[in-house]
């Protein structure tokens, strides 16, 4: 029971995605383009985070492995989960700043919580309500996040956004993305480790939380913003850059071609684009995205 259980994703690479039982940590499967480049990424990835002081939205990798079973190797990246471990999150966008081919499919829009895209987001009039102050703050964050993957050569990130409505928790009388039984069979059964769970653990403070003022921790949900107090909606944002491993290459360039010929070449909202002009274009979308 202590296993990782999978999770659903729209994604097109193939990637197998799994959420750790304590739902602190996500498991991705590497394809072996991905693998290449996240050799390479590390390399300045590690005091790139260092010299920021932590202060970044890319991927919070933790630990990459090789797995061999029967002469099949798999790779795979655990990192920190965006989403936190007890808020229901109500909405979910995949965000580029490109609009070609960038809403959810009809397949997509049938589940629970879709994962939108840019032109949804843009049809439902999301705004991320963090006020003036905040924003430049996460702004000059998100310019030097890019700034260094442009640097790299990457491109075809996204920022995964998710979004708690407070109001509506409230009127549903739910907080967390289980229920009190699951809450309470995991502080009997210790599901996750077979052991007691220690006093200070993520898990556990967790469910403190959820069963007090709801509060979000920035110890645990790392990439949560509350919206300021005059925003049109009282709302918990969880924000970070997902999918960070494309580099320009060869393959890149192709698909540049042929979706302009398929789109033309004054189509400027392909997502498939040189590394630099992907980046500006990126931070133009977020900053009006951003209030």
């Amino acid at each position: 029971r202590s296993q990782p259980v999978a999770i659903d994703s729209p994604g097109r690479s193939g990637a197998r995605f799994y959420n750790s039982c304590d739902k602190m940590y996500i498991v991705k499967t590497l394809i072996s383009d991905e693998v290449e480049q996240m050799h390479a990424l590390l390399k300045e990835y590690h005091p790139y985070v260092v010299n920021r002081h932590g202060k970044t939205l890319l991927p919070q990798y933790l630990a990459m492995y090789r797995l061999t079973v029967d002469n099949i190797e798999t790779y795979c990246v655990v990192m920190r989960n965006v989403f936190s471990t007890f808020l229901q999150i109500h909405k979910k966008y995949d965000l580029k700043g490109s609009t070609v081919d960038r809403e959810a499919s009809v397949k997509e829009l049938e589940k629970d919580l879709p994962t939108l895209k840019d032109n949804d987001f843009m049809k439902d009039g999301t705004k991320i309500y963090i006020g003036e102050e905040a924003k430049q703050q996460l702004m000059e964050t998100l310019t030097a996040d890019v700034e260094f993957l442009m640097r790299l050569h990457l491109m075809d990130y996204s920022l995964l956004l998710g979004i708690h409505d407070i109001a509506r928790a409230e009127m549903d009388g739910v907080t967390q993305n289980e229920s009190e039984e699951d809450a309470i069979e995991e502080e009997d059964d210790d599901e996750c480790s077979g052991v007691p769970t220690p006093p200070d653990s993520p898990n556990t403070a967790a469910r403190e939380r959820a069963t007090s003022n709801g509060a979000i921790d920035p110890d645990v949900e790392i990439y949560a913003i509350e919206s300021n107090e005059s925003a049109a909606r009282r709302e918990i944002y969880f924000m970070a850059l997902i999918d960070v491993l494309t580099h320009y290459g060869v393959k890149k360039q192709a698909a540049k071609a042929a979706k302009t010929v398929k789109y033309g070449s004054n189509a400027d909202g392909i997502s498939t684009v040189e590394p630099d002009q992907y980046g500006r274009r990126f931070l133009d979308f977020m900053n009006q995205a951003i209030v």
